[in-house]
């Protein structure tokens, strides 16, 4: 059995998330998950960048802008995430 280094979700906190092609969107603010599993539902984002702000995202009940988990493709000094899973 190969042994993972393990992720946390707090880890998340503060790291750039970016696309495949290198495009910015900003910084991860915040988490959302689901209470009742711990599963990671999405990122909010915040410090968006230009880009992020004239695309349409999605966006929370109070307007922050959320990135689906399911779009996250890899994690290390950044996020990374595959853009036509979230335009």
């Amino acid at each position: 059995m190969s042994k993972e280094k393990r992720k946390f979700a707090r880890d998340l906190i503060g790291k750039m998330v970016v696309s495949k092609s290198g495009k910015t969107f900003g910084r991860v603010g915040d988490i959302s998950f689901e209470t009742r599993t711990g599963e990671i539902i999405g990122l909010i984002l915040k410090d968006l960048t230009d880009y992020a702000s004239t695309i349409e995202l999605e966006k929370t009940k109070t307007g922050t802008v959320k990135v689906p988990f399911n779009a996250v493709i890899a994690v290390e000094d950044f996020v990374v995430v595959a853009e036509e899973d979230i335009v």
